[in-house]
């Protein structure tokens, strides 16, 4: 019988959430179980690839990277892009995506200098429109 999430799987995931790193022995203590059971619960929800990964948050304008773009990108050689994509440490988020543009990028650069290198290198692939972010509202939002 496969398992269906129910409050307590959601409570964990929202905790994992907040804090990837929180212990067993913290969770089980907020979700009222015991950490066996907590434990049993974690496994199942990452056999069923419900939690995916753990990972850490950065304070990017710390680490310099501290502009946020979004660039639309029409183009029709999109497994260059992809591939250009990958290796470009500017390049935070890449989406397919329908309407005029086909492609949404999320980019983060130290300067507006910087990014404006970027859009050079990427003009041999396409128009592009770019939204420079002035001020971040809602993030990585918790929907649990």
């Amino acid at each position: 019988m496969e398992h269906i999430i129910d409050e307590v799987d959601r409570k964990i995931m929202q905790l994992l959430q907040h804090n990837a790193r929180m212990p067993i022995s913290q969770i089980s203590k907020e979700v009222s179980m015991s950490q066996p059971s907590v434990k049993e619960r974690i496994v199942k929800l990452e056999e069923r690839k419900i939690i995916s990964g753990y990972t850490a948050s950065f304070e990017l304008r710390e680490l310099n990277r501290g502009t946020t773009t979004f660039i639309l990108l029409k183009t029709e050689h999109c497994q260059e892009l992809v591939d250009y994509c990958t290796g470009a440490r500017e390049v935070t988020d890449l989406f397919r995506i329908s309407g005029e543009y086909n492609y949404l990028l999320k980019v983060q650069t130290s300067s507006v200098e910087e990014l404006a290198e970027f859009q050079d290198a990427l003009l041999r692939l396409g128009p592009s429109k770019s939204h420079i972010s002035l001020k971040n509202i809602l993030e990585n939002r918790i929907m649990l």
